[in-house]
């Protein structure tokens, strides 16, 4: 049971590391910013949630568990907030490329 455990959370984890490997090449290649924040914001939030999947099995207690999903929502809520005033200065300030 250890080795599925430990084969799903290295599976997760690489996969979430893709993501954020998607997003960054998304961010670095896409022409203008509300693309580019649109590809980083999308990749990030679920490399985020794989690699945070993946580690859940690895959390000694409820207690570690429990603070991985909070790091996890609060970069949720964080994410989204900031993208949304990025995304309303580019378009009120006329700043889009």
């Amino acid at each position: 049971m250890t080795i599925l455990l430990n084969v799903f959370t290295v599976l997760a984890v690489v996969a979430g590391a893709f993501f954020f490997l998607a997003g960054t090449v998304g961010l670095l290649r896409f022409p203008d910013t509300l693309t580019r924040l649109h590809a980083i914001t999308k990749a990030d939030n679920l490399g985020l949630g794989l690699i945070i999947l993946g580690l859940l099995p690895l959390a000694s207690g409820p207690i570690q568990a429990l603070k991985l999903i909070s790091v996890w929502l609060l970069v949720q809520i964080s994410g989204a907030i900031v993208t949304q005033l990025i995304a309303r200065a580019v378009r009120q300030g006329g700043l889009q490329e």
